[in-house]
């Protein structure tokens, strides 16, 4: 209709508004003026901060809770190995524990465990039967974010076939395998029999004196009876021998070399345990001989420090040279290994004719002469007529005969006298620089320089070849800071190799 207005729901004429609004007094109302920041907050925002009253309980309050995430713990910090001899010593403080190598690396996610609390994992190896039993014990576990690990693959890893689920039936071994280790070797080869030092006949009062003897005994890994011995030992290799793996049982190349002890009385042999043992693998040399790769040597902890590791070296030594093997080497010696190996193959070379005079010459160029201090081709290596009667006549290959080389230089010399001293510690930073980059580091070959770039500048590098009309200064300019470094590196190692030769020699003298 003609003046009247329409609202929602509602219509009414501007006659009976007028005389609403006359009714009621006036109503005044206030807006909030808003202006612009550079952080303006939404209305939305606004709303809940006038909603929220400051006096208000902060008791009543509502609270948000975060779970807690699991970080997990390490295998190396809640795992221990004990080897133990009999069931008594299971689970009892004060068995021997072992120290083992990384134990991180047989578990996913950075070697952690996840989702359990206060997580304790006994590992108990039977000396007897090499039986092993995991006792896991923990107070709780929850999913924390990162799941509930599960534990049975892990050490089925590293134990493999010698992991017993049982407790009890880990204990019955210790009866039921008291005869294993005799019944494995009882048809293997005797290569070396002695006496046990201090062992053999204690007291000639005793009723019944005990002697113990030392055999090593060598048999086919590709057996039934000898395989199996080897799968039960490969925890053992894992946990203690660092970087290696299992060989193949099936291979019939695969020799194993076990070092025992046997007790003996009036009654005869009474008891037999397993010392060691080392795995060698025969190679084929062309056209009529074979090579001895020396893989595993293993001494069980117990029984290290005995000289049972070197006896193992020396049998192999004897092996190679009744079989006219070609040489002996040794596949990724560890340092201790590599250590006792040398001392072994010294005392040999020591007695070996033909090579004394060579190392006279080369001591006596020490005593009288001046090294220059710049690289140069080396004047002190072996003539290769003696590399080669080393290798035919003690089965010692050349690289391994370098090494014990420096040290027969180092016996011949006056150490006293210290021109000469600082002559062999020439030769010594020569040699090392050699075996690093290559011989005759003097000529322009083929060089590798690292470069920075934007990522990664140690994964960054160029390879040149130098010629005459390379301006080497700049090249020289740019290498400057990687050479300063190498050369600090080359002074630690020819350092470490001083030291490393000056402890062989030390022990070659008293024992000679």
């Amino acid at each position: 209709m003609p003046g009247e207005t329409l609202l929602p729901f509602l219509s009414v004429s501007l006659s009976t508004l007028n005389s609403l609004i006359s009714i009621f007094p006036p109503l005044s109302f206030s807006f909030p003026s808003f202006s612009r920041s550079k952080n303006p907050k939404s209305p939305e925002m606004g709303l809940k901060q006038a909603l929220t009253d400051p006096n208000m309980d902060p008791k009543k309050r509502r609270r948000v809770a975060f779970p807690s995430i699991d970080v997990g713990v390490e295998a190396n910090e809640c795992i221990k190995i004990f080897l133990v001899s009999c069931k008594e010593e299971v689970g009892v403080e004060g068995s021997f524990q072992i120290d083992p190598v990384d134990l991180n690396q047989f578990f996913d996610e950075d070697g952690k465990i996840f989702g359990y609390k206060n997580l304790k994992i006994n590992i108990f190896l039977s000396t007897i039967s090499f039986h092993a039993y995991a006792d896991v014990t923990f107070e709780s576990s929850s999913d924390g974010g990162k799941g509930i690990t599960d534990l049975k693959p892990a050490l089925q890893k590293i134990l493999g076939e010698s992991l017993v689920v049982e407790k009890e039936e880990f204990l019955q071994t210790f009866s039921s395998g008291v005869d294993y280790i005799r019944n494995v070797i009882s048809n293997g080869e005797v290569l070396r029999r002695e006496a046990a030092k201090g062992d053999n006949n204690k007291s000639n009062n005793q009723l019944e004196p005990e002697s113990f003897t030392v055999e090593v005994i060598r048999m086919a890994v590709n057996s039934m009876s000898v395989g199996e011995l080897y799968c039960r030992l490969v925890p053992l290799v894992l946990l203690l021998v660092d970087g290696s793996s299992p060989i193949d049982v099936t291979d019939p190349r695969w020799e194993i070399y076990l070092a025992v002890e046997s007790k003996s009385n009036d009654q005869g042999v009474v008891g037999i345990k397993l010392l060691g043992f080392a795995a060698v693998y025969r190679f084929y040399y062309y056209p009529d001989s074979s090579r001895l790769r020396i893989s595993q040597v293993l001494v069980l902890p117990p029984y290290q420090g005995q000289g049972h590791g070197r006896l193992l070296l020396e049998v192999l030594n004897s092996v190679a040279l009744s079989e006219n093997v070609y040489d002996v080497t040794v596949e990724e010696p560890s340092d201790h290994l590599q250590h006792v190996r040398t001392i072994v193959d010294m005392h040999r070379l020591l007695d070996f004719e033909p090579i004394k005079q060579a190392i006279i010459s080369v001591a006596l160029h020490l005593k009288q002469g001046n090294l220059p201090k710049k690289p140069s081709k080396l004047q002190s290596d072996p003539p290769a007529t003696a590399v080669e009667d080393v290798r035919r006549s003690l089965k010692i290959n050349k690289k391994q005969f370098l090494q014990c080389w420096e040290i027969l230089i180092y016996l011949e010399l006056d150490h006293s006298d210290s021109n000469c001293m600082e002559n062999y510690r020439t030769l010594i930073t020569d040699r090392t620089r050699n075996d690093i980059l290559g011989k005759d580091t003097g000529v322009a070959e083929k060089q590798l320089i690292e470069v920075p770039n934007d990522y990664d500048h140690e994964m960054t590098f160029v390879m040149f070849c130098p010629s005459d009309n390379v301006k080497m200064d700049k090249i020289n300019a740019e290498v400057e800071g990687n050479q300063v470094t190498r050369e600090e590196q080359l002074k630690q190692l020819v350092d470490e190799r001083m030291k490393e030769i000056m402890e062989i020699a030390q022990k070659i003298s008293l024992n000679r």
